[in-house]
């Protein structure tokens, strides 16, 4: 798999990024221990997981095969801090004091001494940007992390934590920012991008396949054994359930149909190789279904159909 630079920085990681959202609770050992190994042996090196997956699970599960079933060092580890979920309510907390206690326990669940890329996971109109900032330098200057980055900022946001940084001679600068982007949803390109691009941040798309709905499975229904069937996804997905949606996912099964690709090849393909990206962020089911991801790696999409569903997905 083809590596890429993170941003401006020295870090280099595999075009596509695995992603352990599920992993600990819809996603078992099994099925994770065949996906990283899978991962890990078509060149991948990003994953990507957060202290609030599963309240700590999905590190737990991750960190229990780092050194056993694949080499820590083969692995870029990337995870994030600021959420946290209490009786079921979203909370987000980006002082110094939960940033760093979150740090320190994700360290603990994965089993390492250090991540490689530690990212605020949300924007706390709470806390001072510069109190957060510090909390991503404590981290890098003890150790905790090699590099650091934010998660779902706006573009002003990522503006005003990157030049932050890039105040003062000597701070660590910000190496990446993630945020969802797909065929589905091209809110970061009027802001978020630009900011990236012109203060050196790697973009890491997450929900690349448009919470899934771009791989054509819901064109006909609702399938039994789908996130949109689920309680617990049900309004994760039913945003791209539209007819506007609808209107770019005829598209991409058009362009798929004509390439003889799948959807998912198609979509996955035109967000990788958009201006900026560094790696998507590529989650699964199965091991199976993550074989499919990882078949886009030798695929280029025509220049013709990417403008196509630019137009088709614009506006």
């Amino acid at each position: 798999m083809q590596q890429r630079s993170v941003g401006a920085t020295g870090l280099r990681v595999s075009r596509l990024g695995l992603g352990t959202m599920t992993w600990g609770s819809d996603v078992d050992e099994h099925e994770a221990r065949g996906q990283l190994v899978g991962f890990v042996d078509a060149g991948g090196t990003l994953v990507d997981t957060a202290a609030t997956y599963g309240e700590g699970a999905s590190e737990e599960l991750l960190g229990s095969m780092l050194g056993t079933v694949v080499s820590r060092e083969d692995v870029v580890l990337a995870t994030k801090a600021g959420l946290s979920r209490r009786d079921g309510v979203r909370r987000v907390d980006a002082s110094r004091r939960a940033l760093l206690t979150q740090l320190d326990a994700s360290l603990e669940r994965l089993g390492t001494d250090h991540v490689d890329l530690w990212q605020v996971h949300a924007w706390d109109p709470a806390t001072p940007v510069q109190e957060v900032m510090a909390a991503l330098e404590t981290a890098v200057t003890t150790g905790r992390a090699a590099y650091v980055g934010v998660s779902n900022y706006a573009g002003w946001q990522t503006a005003q934590a990157a030049t932050w940084q890039a105040a003062l001679p000597g701070r660590v600068p910000l190496a990446s920012t993630q945020v969802e982007y797909s065929l589905l949803n091209r809110d970061v390109e009027d802001e978020v991008l630009p900011a990236a691009r012109a203060l050196g941040l790697g973009v890491l798309p997450w929900s690349p396949l448009g919470r899934g709905v771009l791989t054509g499975k819901y064109r006909t229904g609702t399938p039994a054994a789908s996130r949109a069937a689920s309680a617990r996804f049900s309004g994760f997905v039913d945003p791209y359930l539209d007819p506007v949606s609808a209107r770019v996912v005829e598209a991409v099964a058009k362009a798929a149909d004509g390439l003889e690709w799948t959807a998912l090849e198609v979509a996955l393909t035109w967000v990788r190789d958009r201006p900026g990206v560094t790696a998507p962020i590529v989650g699964a089911r199965t091991a199976s279904q993550l074989r499919a991801t990882l078949a886009t790696e030798e695929l280029v999409l025509p220049a013709e159909i990417s403008d196509a569903l630019d137009d088709v997905s614009s506006g």
